[in-house]
């Protein structure tokens, strides 16, 4: 009986997240999971303007989809050797008078 009841909270995990990556508009619960943050952090990220959101009416929190994917993918960190290929880029630029 647990083996089942394991499966069906994997099959319903499974459908949520099927759920959020068709939706474009997500609530503060369904962005969490998006995510993978807790409620409270992301409330307070939103409180600090730390993520782009919307709050019609001033009450209710909702993101779009396509802006969580790109504040993810703005916070790209380069790695070491695209430091080094910078440095070395930069090295080899002639002086300037």
């Amino acid at each position: 009986m647990d083996f089942i009841q394991n499966e069906i909270k994997e099959i319903k995990k499974l459908l949520l997240a099927l759920n959020i990556k068709q939706k474009d508009i997500l609530t503060i619960e369904e962005a969490s999971e998006f995510l993978g943050l807790s409620t409270s952090r992301l409330y307070k990220m939103t409180s600090n303007k730390e993520i782009p959101h919307y709050k019609p009416g001033g009450k209710k929190i909702y993101l779009k989809r396509l802006e969580l994917e790109q504040w993810i993918t703005g916070s790209r960190v380069s790695t070491d050797d695209e430091y080094t290929l910078k440095i070395d880029h930069y090295l080899s630029k002639p002086l300037e008078h």
